[in-house]
């Protein structure tokens, strides 16, 4: 079994673990999320030097929206 881990203001958590936690653009579950792609977002070209143009997965946890880079993320499998 694959688990995903996230480190969210400083602490991993198993997203896998909260029934309720969606990720990516599509807002999956976590399995579902690494099985398929593991989408991130990126943009085609950056044209700015800001954080806004920074590659991201959206992560809604607990009922909080986090957006975080993916070095961040982990994937464990038992």
């Amino acid at each position: 079994m694959k688990k995903v881990y996230a480190n969210l203001l400083g602490e991993w958590v198993d997203l896998t673990a909260d029934d309720e936690c969606v990720m990516g653009p599509r807002f999956v579950a976590p399995s579902l999320w690494w099985e398929e792609n593991a989408e991130i977002w990126s943009p085609n070209k950056k044209e700015e030097h800001t954080m806004y143009q920074l590659d991201y997965v959206h992560i809604r946890y607990k009922g909080k929206d986090y957006r975080i880079n993916p070095i961040f993320i982990q994937i464990v499998e038992d």
